[in-house]
């Protein structure tokens, strides 16, 4: 049994427009499709009429069910693309959202040394950290996490970027924050942590329920990490260096607040792309 391409994908996007779990359901199916094909997706465009044989069909289907049960995409794919950098990404680690590049773009402007010493906090996949060392090759650049699984992904992404010369391999750390780290040692610190509130409803949807919760979740309604890691920086930062924290969508006034309470001068909350509250930066005085 063999089916043409352009009809597999219809049918496919329309499977999982009907299980409710995607608003991308076409660009869902096409990157699955693709993904067993071995192909570009320019090939959906040039050769619509390619029979599909049942091997074939037999994997793409497997991966459209494991799709229409809400497995995230990048999940099923094993990569998602951060900064242009393809990022291999499973269980273990958040998948890298396209708002979190508006803390890049804004590392980018700042007049930090020309070898400034940097700490990604909470590295999970690596996204930020190796992002930062594609763009800045003078940079000395650590990430850490606590978690072992995402420090595994973390460093298969560090050598692969390595291997292909994109970035020098970023060294990863194992640790809980910044409480092992010795004082004034970094320019600038930068962390992507878990700030949502256990009892969040949007837990229970879309890509989130599949992701590992430690990476998620934190308490005192979502601000005990990010109190942790102001109050630690302040310490581990040098004099004048810079801290930036991602934060939630309805965090900024008591984000600003909590920082300023730190002593940390020009606070400062700033939008993503979306113009919705994204993350905060600050200068330790």
């Amino acid at each position: 049994m063999s089916i043409r391409l352009d009809q597999l994908v219809r049918n496919s996007a329309e499977a999982i427009a009907s299980a409710q779990h995607s608003d991308s359901a076409r660009l869902d199916a096409e990157l699955l499709v693709l993904q067993v094909l071995k192909k570009p997706r320019s090939f959906l465009y040039s050769h619509p009429e390619c029979l599909i044989d049942a091997d074939q069909l037999a994997a793409i289907n497997q991966l459209l069910q494991r799709r229409c049960e809400g497995i995230p995409v990048a999940y099923l794919l094993g990569q998602k693309e951060f900064w242009s950098l393809m990022l291999a990404v499973d269980e273990r680690v958040l998948i890298p959202r396209p708002e979190t590049e508006a803390i890049i773009d804004y590392v980018l402007q700042l007049a930090l040394p020309e070898q400034a010493s940097v700490i990604d906090l909470g590295t999970g996949s690596g996204a930020i950290a190796l992002a930062l060392a594609s763009e800045k090759p003078n940079y000395f650049i650590v990430a850490s996490d606590y978690s072992e699984g995402a420090l595994a992904v973390a460093k298969q992404n560090a050598q692969q970027l390595a291997a292909n010369g994109v970035c020098h391999e970023v060294p990863l750390l194992r640790g809980d924050w910044l409480s092992a780290l010795e004082k004034n040692t970094f320019d600038l610190v930068v962390s992507n942590p878990p700030y949502i509130d256990a009892q969040d409803p949007h837990l229970q949807q879309g890509d989130v329920r599949f992701e590992p919760l430690s990476a998620l979740v934190s308490k005192d309604f979502g601000y005990d990490d990010i109190q942790i890691i102001s109050r630690q920086a302040k310490d581990c930062l040098k004099s004048g260096g810079h801290l930036i924290i991602e934060h939630g969508y309805d965090q900024r006034e008591a984000i600003i607040k909590m920082i300023e309470a730190e002593g940390y001068r020009s606070v400062i909350d700033h939008d993503d792309l979306n113009a919705m509250p994204r993350f905060v930066t600050a200068i330790k005085a």
